[in-house]
C-alpha cells in the first residue's frame, strides 16, 4: 500500500495530465446538458482526444503539466460559463461570428440577470477545485536541456497537426455525414453543441464564417437573371419630379415585440394589445398578418438586415450576423431605392450608434441621416430605456421639420422592450399590470405589460398621422420574440416542454405580428403569412411605388414560396420544410442574393 502511495504522488502529475482534459470535456458540457444522456460514446472519444492534444500542445508551449492543465481548465470554466449565459439569454450557443459581437455584448451586458442553476454551480465548484489540484503538479520538461528543447517542438508541431487535422476534418461533409455522421443542421445550433460537444460544434462551424459561392455561380448570369425583372419602371419614377403622389413612409421594428398567444392558449386579466390585435382583425387601410423572422431572443439586426436588403438569412451560416460580417461596402437597399425615388431617409434607434455597428451599416445602405442615443436625452424613459412613446415623440418631430416637398422614409428601432423583464422593480417608471392566470411567472407578465404600453403608443401615432394631409404608410414589425425563458409558461400552460417540441411547434417561435397602415384608401389584407425578406417589397405595392428588379423578382417568387427563413420554410401548397432541401427551387433567389451582398 505504502508503495502505491509513493507511486502515486511520483506520478500524479502524468496521472493529471491524462485526467485533467477528460474532466475538462465532461464538466465543460455538464454547464448545459448531461453529455452520456446527448453524445454517443464514440463521439465523447473523439472531444477526448481533441481535449488531450489541446492539453499536450500547452504543455510542449508552458514546459510546465501545471500551466498546460491551468490554462486549459481555466478556458473551459470561463468559456463554458459565458456559453451557459449565452444559451440561456439567446437560445442558442456561442458561435464564431460571436467575436465579431463582442463590443455589442458588452454594450447590453448589464441588460441581463445573472443566475446560475445548481448544476451550473455544481460545475463551477469543481472546476475551481481542479484548478487547486494542478497548481500542485510541478513536473515538465528539463530547463535548459537541448533534447528537451526539441522534444518540445516535436511534441507542439505534432498536437497542433493533429489538431488541424480534427478541424479540417470537420469541414468535410463527406466525412462528417457518412463516416463520422455527425448532426449537421446549422439551423438547430444548439442541437448540433449537444450532440457533438461544444467544442467541436465550434470547430465544425467555424467552416461558415465566410459564405461560399452558390454551385456554378456567374456574375454575368446573376446580372442577366436580375435584369430581367426590371421594369423599367424604377427609371421613370425617379426622375419625375412630381413627388406629392410618394407617400411618406415610416418603418417602425419593435424591440422583442410580439403575440405569444401564437404558441398556445393563456389568459391575461386584460388584452396586452387590443390595438394591434383590432389592426390584425382586419381593419380599413391595413395589411396584417404574421412575420416570419430568423431569430429569436436576441440577434435584433439580423430581422432589419433581411426588411431593408430583401435578403434572406436562409442562405448565410445560422447566427452570423451580415451587419457586421458582410456588409462592409456600399449594398442595395430599401434605403437606398427609394433615395434614388427622390426620398429622403433616415435611420433612427434611441441606444448606442456603435451597437451591431449600425453607424458604419447604416450609410452604407444608403441613408442621408442617422440619429442614435444622444437624439433621445430629453425623451421619457422606461425602466432605463427610451419609451416607445418618446421615440414616437421624435418620428413626428422629424415629420415635421421635413421638406414638404420630399417625402421621407424613416426606419426606427425602437428599445423599450429589451430584456431584462426582473428588473423591473430597480425603476419607478414602470410596474407590470398584466397578470397571467394560472402561472407563477414574473418574467412573462412583466413582458406583457411592457407590449401594452407599446400598443398605446403605436396607436397614438397612428391616430396623429390620420389627421396629417400628407399620405403616410406606417410599417410595424417585432424583431424577434423574447427569449425562451419568457415564454416558456405559455408552453408550460398548454402541456408541453419547450425542450422537446416538434419542428412545426418550434417554428412557432419565430413568428411576430406585423401591419401595414395607411392614411389614405390600400387594399386590406390579412392573416397573411409572409418572412422579412417580403416585407420591404410588400410595402412598396402598398405605397403605389415601382419596384426594383430585385423586389419584382422577390413579389413572384413569394407566390412559390410565401414563407423563407434560417429556421423553415413554407412553400405555396403549405408544404413545412427548409432552405437546405428546396436547393433547386431556391437557386436563383440565392444566386441574386450573393451577386448583390458580395459580387
Amino acid at each position: 500500500m505504502k508503495k502505491w502511495i509513493v507511486w502515486l504522488k511520483k506520478n500524479s502529475p502524468w496521472i493529471f495530465l491524462l485526467i485533467g482534459p477528460v474532466l475538462n470535456f465532461y464538466l465543460l458540457e455538464w454547464y448545459t446538458h448531461n453529455p452520456f444522456q446527448t453524445m454517443k460514446p464514440y463521439i465523447q472519444g473523439m472531444n477526448l482526444a481533441l481535449f488531450e492534444f489541446a492539453a499536450l500542445f500547452l504543455f510542449a508551449l508552458t514546459g510546465r503539466i501545471s500551466r498546460a492543465l491551468g490554462i486549459e481548465t481555466a478556458f473551459c470554466a470561463i468559456y463554458g460559463l459565458a456559453n451557459y449565459f449565452v444559451l440561456e439569454f439567446r437560445g442558442a450557443p456561442i458561435q464564431p461570428w460571436d467575436v465579431l459581437s463582442i463590443s455589442t455584448a458588452a454594450s447590453v451586458a448589464d441588460n441581463y440577470e445573472y443566475k446560475l442553476n445548481r448544476t451550473a454551480v455544481i460545475v463551477l465548484i469543481c472546476f475551481v477545485l481542479l484548478l487547486v489540484l494542478e497548481f500542485f503538479q510541478k513536473k515538465g520538461f528539463p530547463k535548459k536541456n537541448k533534447k528537451a528543447r526539441i522534444a518540445r517542438v516535436c511534441l507542439a508541431l505534432s498536437c497542433g497537426l493533429l489538431c488541424f487535422g480534427y478541424t479540417k476534418m470537420l469541414h468535410s461533409e463527406d466525412i462528417v455525414e457518412q463516416k463520422l455522421h455527425l448532426y449537421n443542421k446549422l439551423f438547430t445550433p444548439t442541437t448540433i453543441q449537444f450532440k457533438n460537444g461544444t467544442v467541436t460544434a465550434f470547430l465544425m462551424e467555424l467552416q461558415y464564417i465566410s459564405v461560399d459561392k452558390p454551385s456554378g455561380y456567374s456574375a454575368e448570369n446573376a446580372k442577366e437573371l436580375l435584369a430581367s425583372y426590371d421594369t423599367g419602371s424604377q427609371e421613370a419614377a425617379g426622375t419625375s419630379s412630381d413627388n406629392a403622389q410618394k407617400p411618406n413612409i415610416i418603418v417602425i421594428m419593435n424591440e422583442a415585440f410580439s403575440d405569444p398567444s401564437v404558441l398556445g392558449d393563456f389568459t391575461t386579466n386584460e388584452d396586452y394589445m387590443p390595438f394591434v390585435h383590432s389592426l390584425l382583425d382586419g381593419a380599413d387601410n391595413t395589411i396584417s398578418g404574421h412575420l416570419n423572422v430568423s431569430v429569436k431572443g436576441g440577434n435584433t439586426a439580423n430581422t432589419e438586415f433581411e426588411y431593408l436588403t430583401g435578403a434572406s438569412m436562409a442562405f448565410l451560416p445560422y447566427g452570423s450576423i451580415p451587419y457586421q460580417q458582410y456588409v462592409k461596402k456600399e449594398t442595395p437597399s430599401m434605403a437606398s431605392y427609394l433615395s434614388s425615388l427622390g426620398y429622403y431617409t433616415i435611420a433612427m434607434h434611441p441606444y448606442r450608434a456603435a451597437g451591431w455597428d449600425r453607424n458604419l451599416v447604416y450609410p452604407r445602405l444608403g441613408f442621408d441621416e442617422m440619429h442614435f442615443q444622444e437624439f433621445f436625452t430629453d425623451s421619457p424613459l422606461v425602466r432605463k430605456y427610451v419609451s416607445d412613446e418618446g421615440n414616437y415623440e421624435k418620428i413626428i418631430k422629424l415629420y415635421e421639420e421635413k421638406d414638404e416637398d420630399t417625402p421621407l422614409f424613416l426606419f426606427n428601432v425602437t428599445m423599450q422592450n429589451h430584456s431584462s423583464y426582473s428588473d423591473w422593480a430597480d425603476y419607478d417608471n414602470f410596474s407590470p399590470d398584466i397578470a397571467v392566470e394560472g402561472s407563477d411567472s414574473k418574467l412573462l407578465p412583466a413582458y406583457l405589460s411592457l407590449i401594452r404600453l407599446s400598443d398605446s403608443a403605436i396607436q397614438n401615432l397612428i391616430s396623429y398621422f390620420e389627421a396629417q394631409e400628407e399620405p403616410t404608410i406606417i410599417v410595424f414589425f417585432g424583431d424577434h420574440q423574447p427569449a425562451d425563458s419568457v415564454v416558456r409558461p405559455v408552453w408550460k400552460l398548454n402541456g408541453k416542454d419547450d425542450t422537446d417540441l416538434t419542428d412545426e411547434e418550434e417554428a412557432l417561435r419565430y413568428k411576430v405580428p406585423f401591419f401595414i397602415w395607411a392614411n389614405f384608401n390600400i387594399e386590406t389584407e390579412k392573416d397573411l403569412e409572409i418572412s422579412a425578406n417580403y416585407l420591404a417589397a410588400k410595402t412598396l405595392d402598398a405605397a403605389g411605388l415601382p419596384k426594383s428588379a430585385y423586389d419584382n423578382f422577390l413579389s413572384q417568387l413569394r407566390t412559390e414560396v410565401p414563407v423563407i427563413s434560417a429556421n423553415h420554410v413554407t412553400l405555396s401548397d403549405g408544404t413545412f420544410t427548409t432552405a437546405s432541401k428546396q436547393k433547386d427551387l431556391l437557386y436563383d433567389y440565392q444566386t441574386l442574393q450573393y451577386y448583390l451582398l458580395f459580387d
